[in-house]
């Protein structure tokens, strides 16, 4: 394939999303049991977290996959999504203006592009390109791609792939075990059930060590996810594996045209909120119109002015960008 600067936004035409999750009539009581009480939690609809936090609770995958992570306790996954919605309270990592961690984005180390070969969105993650100092803007980087990537998840999908490359990757430019702590608990307490593979290549034997001092803090489950230089072909379509691994996606990174995209596919809006979401409230639709009226004085105003305005709510559809089928190329995941 030709080099292009295009991200991939869709899986390979004709993918089929696994796995799949059938559920008993007991697990289904269970999930139902847990959203009863997950509503119970919910801050007062007069907060302006509330959309959010309702939002969250109601997607489709959120219930099943805590009941998944307790291994079907629901007392367990009662405490589990509790946890998470305090943290989310505090952190809405769904309102993570864009502009806040751009910069963290300017030199590709972490970019999400592709699918796997059950659907599952591609994040890469290249340490030798780290180009800030560690702060929390970092980690609320990594959070607002795990947005991404999640927004980008076809129907019935409710996982990623992390490709951590080492390549070029130095002690200097490694994250830290406290970082990589944060990182993992995030990951395995606040997006459970979200990490379907976690692949790790040109991992140098001078960082053995960091997996080693990782290793206590790793849960069982995401331990048996995590492959060391497997042979990616058998994860990933040729289409949509990055050329660097010998796929057929000959990507180059250009910043602007990068971060662009992903916004715009994920129909995100300078302040951190959707396109489409929350939708306007009466009084917000009034202010528009209102703002919209012509600057006639008052004493000379048409008489359908001083009257209630028709309020219309314009429906805007999501947006994606489709790759091109002769942009279209493979990825690596971790």
């Amino acid at each position: 394939m030709a080099p292009t600067t295009r991200i991939i936004t869709q899986p390979e035409p004709g993918t089929v999303i696994a796995p799949k999750y059938d559920y008993s009539d007991e697990q289904t009581a269970k999930m139902s049991e847990l959203q009863e009480y997950a509503n119970t939690l919910l801050l007062p609809t007069t907060d302006d977290y509330h959309p959010w936090e309702l939002r969250w609770i109601n997607k489709p995958d959120t219930i099943p996959r805590y009941m998944r992570a307790a291994k079907w306790d629901l007392a367990d996954a009662k405490k589990r999504i509790k946890a998470t919605l305090e943290w989310r309270r505090e952190y809405k990592p769904d309102l993570i203006r864009p502009d806040e961690v751009k910069i963290e984005s300017e030199t590709g180390k972490i970019i999400i592009n592709g699918f796997d070969r059950d659907g599952r969105p591609i994040i890469y993650m290249r340490p030798g390109r780290e180009n800030t100092e560690t702060s929390p803007r970092q980690l609320r980087h990594l959070v607002w791609c795990l947005e991404r990537a999640k927004d980008l998840m076809p129907p019935g999908q409710e996982s990623l792939v992390i490709i951590v490359d080492y390549k070029s990757t130095t002690l200097r430019t490694n994250p830290s075990i406290s970082v990589a702590r944060k990182v993992l608990h995030i990951l395995q307490q606040h997006y459970v059930e979200t990490l379907g593979r976690a692949i790790v290549v040109n991992l140098p034997m001078l960082l053995n060590f960091f997996y080693k001092g990782i290793s206590p803090f790793l849960d069982p489950v995401t331990r048996d996810k995590m492959r060391f230089n497997p042979d990616l072909f058998e994860l990933i379509p040729p289409s949509q594996l990055d050329a660097d691994f010998g796929g057929e996606n000959e990507y180059e990174f250009e910043p602007e045209s990068y971060w662009d995209q992903i916004v715009t596919a994920c129909g995100v809006t300078p302040e951190g909120t959707r396109v489409d979401f929350p939708p306007p409230t009466t009084s917000d639709q009034e202010k528009s119109v209102e703002s919209s009226a012509p600057d006639v004085p008052i004493t000379t105003a048409p008489e359908h002015l001083t009257e209630d305005p028709e309020k219309t709510q314009v429906d805007v559809s999501s947006m994606s960008v489709e790759a091109d089928e002769s942009n279209q190329g493979r990825q690596i995941v971790s």
